[in-house]
């Protein structure tokens, strides 16, 4: 937010994310996005704008999210190497007591990582609080030869549907 000049506070939702059992990853993506900015805005009840994303990475019919540890991040990076893969964030604006919803898909290459690479990226500690344990700002760049869409919906905030979604909620940024 503050690439594109916008003040704000970072507030955490208790909000309880679903999973994605018998759910398209679009709809899980917006669905936790709407529950955590109605969360907060739910909280803080007052007439400031709430924003909420969440972001899920999904290839073939699979959807990742968070890994739960060192071995489930490199199940990810083993299913996501040498392949395309789809980024999803939804994003929700909850303001004047109305809710706006979108979700932004991009597509993502991944080069071939070796058991070496993956243990290498592991060991960075960066793959660990990240969906499909990567992080494209950071040193996985190295292993994503291509990015079809949005490059800030795959950092997990597409800030150009950010903007449009708060015009329909009546918000100049």
């Amino acid at each position: 937010m503050r690439q594109i000049g916008c003040q704000f506070r970072v507030l955490v939702s208790d909000a309880e994310e679903i999973s994605g059992d018998g759910i398209s990853p679009e709809r899980l993506a917006v669905e936790n996005a709407r529950r955590k900015a109605e969360d907060v805005a739910a909280k803080e009840g007052g007439n400031a704008p709430v924003l909420g994303a969440d972001t899920v990475v999904a290839v073939d019919a699979r959807i990742l999210g968070k890994p739960k540890d060192e071995k489930d991040a490199a199940c990810m990076l083993r299913l996501l190497s040498g392949r395309m893969h789809f980024v999803y964030t939804g994003v929700a604006i909850v303001y004047g007591g109305d809710t706006y919803t979108d979700v932004v898909k991009t597509a993502v290459w991944m080069d071939e990582m070796s058991d070496g690479d993956i243990s290498a990226y592991i060991s960075t500690g960066e793959p660990m609080d990240k969906a499909g344990a990567y992080a494209v700002q950071g040193i996985a760049a190295k292993f994503i030869p291509k990015i079809e869409g949005s490059f800030s919906n795959v950092v997990g905030l597409p800030l150009h549907a950010v903007r449009n979604l708060a015009r329909k909620a009546g918000i100049l940024l």
